[in-house]
């Protein structure tokens, strides 16, 4: 396991997302964001629309994908 924070995937708070790989903490910092646009923090409104762009156009966000998995790799585990 490994631990990355929302502000570490681009997000504005230190909330820790653990999994074992990147994809996991990528899908958790999407939760995250969404519940927390949802609950009407507006401080995650920016990444949280960043992120659902990366999902519409998967090609043009491949570098920020890349960029963390690659963050995450060079973590040690928890």
């Amino acid at each position: 396991m490994k631990t990355m924070t929302c502000q570490q995937l681009g997000g504005p708070c230190q909330l820790a997302h653990h999994g074992a790989t990147a994809d996991d903490v990528i899908k958790a910092q999407d939760r995250h964001l969404k519940e927390m646009v949802d609950r009407g923090d507006e401080a995650h409104v920016p990444a949280r629309n960043d992120m659902k762009d990366r999902w519409k156009h998967p090609i043009a966000g491949m570098g920020w994908y890349r960029d963390a998995k690659k963050t995450f790799a060079a973590l040690p585990e928890d």
